[in-house]
């Protein structure tokens, strides 16, 4: 019986062993075309290569941080001016002052951030004279004092006597900051104005007093040399009424009354900021 097998032809014998010689060619040791001497050169070559540039990375990194320094940061010249932080931390604010779920995390996001402003803690810190900046000499690395922003100074925003900061009475508080920027000393006597981009102005009280920075509280030296360091803050209590309820009202607040800027429109947090706040009843 005859067989059905079919044999390779020569050509493909030959082709199939040109294919396995491009691999590994055992007469001349050659393994991709290369020869282990070969292989070995080009490893050598880039071992070093990559060396060598990892070692100026490395020798780059090391002088730039010879030129730094720990306490102050070298260039500040993009920031000479702050901006304007709300707490809680949103924009957009929207509840029913007779569902405490739904202004809950409101009042927890402010009642966390004044742990560090409790009286207890604050009279660890210095007893300042109030309208006068508090600039201090000391050694390269010798911690700043701090002055005293007693969470009691808020007032009917302080969450003591009423620790839902208004959220419940319908009448909600936020807290306002600037940031941080070593070194700075506004001139003037910085203020926060606050007012509705509506027809009809919105009543409210300012805590500490008038919405004042006070001098005593700059200028600030930085993390590192001022840890006790809090921010002063402006608490900012809205006086709504039943006319003002179920309708979003959109309320800018800016610091006034100093050289600070806050009508940049590349930045509308420069001096500023803008939120919208919906109380539900």
């Amino acid at each position: 019986m005859a067989s059905n097998e079919v044999k390779p032809t020569a050509k493909e014998d030959e082709n199939a062993g040109n294919w396995k010689d491009s691999i590994f060619n055992p007469r001349t040791g050659e393994f991709c075309g290369r020869t282990a001497k070969s292989w070995g050169l080009i490893l050598l070559f880039y071992l070093v290569f990559y060396a060598f540039l990892a070692g100026m990375f490395v020798l780059t990194i090391w002088v730039m941080l010879l030129t730094l320094d720990d306490y102050v940061p070298k260039y500040r010249d993009r920031v000479p001016h702050p901006g304007l932080v709300i707490r809680p931390k949103q924009l957009d604010m929207l509840f029913n002052r007779s569902q405490p779920l739904q202004f809950n995390t409101y009042v927890q996001t402010l009642e966390s951030y004044l742990q560090q402003y409790n009286d207890t803690e604050q009279e660890r810190n210095e007893a300042c004279a109030a309208g006068v900046y508090f600039e201090q000499e000391g050694e390269v690395g010798e911690q700043r004092k701090a002055c005293q922003f007693k969470r009691s100074s808020l007032s009917r925003c302080s969450g003591l006597s009423d620790s839902t900061f208004g959220y419940a009475e319908g009448r909600p508080c936020v807290l306002l900051k600037m940031n941080r920027i070593i070194g700075l000393k506004p001139r003037g006597d910085p203020y926060v104005n606050c007012t509705a981009k509506r027809d009809n102005p919105i009543q409210m009280q300012y805590f500490p007093s008038e919405g004042r920075f006070d001098k005593m509280y700059f200028p600030y030296y930085g993390n590192k040399l001022h840890e006790r360091y809090v921010q002063p803050v402006v608490a900012v209590k809205l006086l709504l009424n039943k006319v003002d309820y179920n309708t979003e009202l959109t309320i800018e607040c800016r610091i006034e009354g100093s050289d600070l800027r806050n009508n940049d429109d590349r930045d509308k947090f420069l001096g500023r900021v803008t939120f919208r706040i919906t109380v539900k009843e």
